[in-house]
């Protein structure tokens, strides 16, 4: 009788912390809406004025490296008063509340739904919001950036392309879309294509120079457009006096960034093809692998006229992003 009440005690002592666990345990639901869309929760009023003109100067600019204006995000305001259930699924959201206290600014994981990426603002007047606003607005478009990426790095890894060969001779490892086709393997040298439709293309390049070929200062961006000019001509196929250059007459946008935790510059800017009227946007990273005393260089460019280009630009820096050297 005894060992019957001192299993039952057990059994009892079990059950209730695991319904203590379980309370604990908080079910999310998946959050939903279009690459790069930013929900913003702001009662009306605030959007119609200078706090709403903020939030588009920043969140709507045009983005650097397109032959139009193509905004950053595209923004959805949502008023407070109906921001919950559905619509707080947003995977990237900025929420702003109006109301007395200190200014508090934070930047939450996975605050209504998963994954998201929600930043927070409270503050007691429009011009403590707009303070806030222009004080962290890097930080805000880098956490969202990054939220888009891994999202779009999800969705490409349900079909990728078999592309060993080019892993192995470089020495890195990539996902790309398995719609991409290696259109070019020569000499440690890959030209990677996806059609789109009426002879438009997505493309990618993947190559490696010697660590010193790109300098560090002034001359880094000529350094990777030098480089870049002499593989489109010498790579790529191309009739007699027809070859891809970057564009002089538009300035290229650098920066400092990391891939795969190593330092890497990005170059955006316009190309064109020499002899005809082609062109379009391109993007290129030189990865720092110190290791093997390299850069490797990944970039892609898109011809498309008459489309909008800023969703391919940024399916090629997803791609590109999702490198790991080995």
């Amino acid at each position: 009788m005894k060992a019957i009440q001192l299993v039952f005690l057990c059994f009892l002592f079990l059950s209730c912390n695991e319904n203590k666990n379980n309370k604990s345990e908080r079910f999310l639901p998946a959050s939903n809406g279009n690459l790069n869309t930013v929900s913003i929760v702001l009662e009306n009023s605030l959007w119609e004025g200078k706090v709403g003109e903020q939030i588009r100067d920043i969140f709507a600019a045009p983005l650097d490296g397109l032959p139009t204006d193509e905004p950053l995000f595209k923004l959805r305001q949502i008023p407070p008063q109906v921001f919950s259930g559905f619509a707080t699924r947003s995977r990237i959201t900025l929420e702003i509340d109006k109301k007395p206290g200190e200014t508090e600014f934070r930047i939450v994981k996975d605050a209504y739904a998963e994954p998201q990426t929600v930043a927070y603002i409270r503050a007691s007047s429009n011009k403590a919001i707009i303070q806030t606003l222009s004080d962290n607005k890097s930080k805000i478009i880098d956490a969202f950036n990054k939220e888009e990426v891994n999202e779009k790095q999800r969705r490409i890894k349900l079909s990728l392309l078999d592309d060993k060969t080019m892993e192995n001779e470089l020495g890195f490892k990539i996902n790309i879309p398995s719609v991409y086709r290696i259109g070019v393997s020569a000499e440690e040298f890959f030209w990677v294509r996806k059609n789109l439709t009426n002879a438009k293309t997505m493309d990618l390049m993947f190559y490696e120079v010697p660590i010193n070929a790109i300098a560090e200062g002034d001359s880094t961006v000529t350094d990777i457009i030098r480089i870049r000019n002499h593989m489109t001509k010498t790579k790529i196929p191309g009739e007699d006096d027809i070859y891809m250059k970057v564009e002089d007459a538009y300035t290229p946008f650098i920066a400092k960034t990391t891939i795969d935790n190593k330092p890497a510059y990005e170059v955006r800017g316009m190309w064109k093809v020499e002899g005809q009227y082609m062109g379009g946007p391109f993007m290129t990273y030189a990865i720092e692998d110190k290791k093997n005393e390299r850069y490797l260089i990944a970039g892609g460019y898109v011809y498309a006229p008459s489309l909008n280009k800023r969703d391919f630009m940024f399916e090629i820096e997803s791609i590109i992003k999702s490198i790991a050297i080995e």
